[in-house]
């Protein structure tokens, strides 16, 4: 099972407006810039992120994006899901009427398992507790660095 490029990019962009949490918006450009995602992909994920509630927009000088919670209150699931929705691997999962075997089939019942723990893991997981993780390797990358 892969995450698309929207929940890939969506995570870095989240993660992104948490390293800069209360220092006001950050411009989309400067987002898509630092995280290495085209500007138009993005900006259509940050108008879902927007209509869900979990980012900010403003307009004019000064205007772009930043979180509308503190860091600790988004859970990294709830960004995914907002960008690429459900996460489940198959469809009948989510939808019991796709398929007529659903009460017998014993891989639906695999496919709700890996579901289920691939959402406690991505809901384990807060921005706060991703910029922590950020600047650990930050730290780590500093400290590898041979200098001439």
């Amino acid at each position: 099972m892969k995450l698309s490029t929207k929940g890939r990019y969506g995570a870095r962009a989240m993660l992104e407006l948490a390293l800069n949490y209360k220092k006001g918006s950050m411009p989309l450009n400067e987002i898509a810039r630092k995280q290495d995602v085209s500007e138009r992909y993005l900006e259509r994920m940050m108008s879902a992120l927007v209509s869900a509630g979990f980012a900010r927009s403003s307009r004019g000088k000064g205007g772009g994006f930043s979180l509308a919670k503190p860091p600790g209150k988004i859970r990294l699931s709830q960004v995914i899901q907002v960008v690429e929705g459900s996460i489940a691997p198959v469809e009948c999962i989510d939808n019991p009427k796709f398929c007529n075997r659903v009460d017998t089939c014993i891989t639906r019942d695999i496919w709700t398992k890996l579901k289920n723990a691939m959402l406690e893991v991505l809901d384990s997981v807060t921005l706060e507790d991703m910029v922590k993780m950020q600047k650990k390797k930050m730290i780590k990358s500093k400290e590898r660095m041979y200098y001439i």
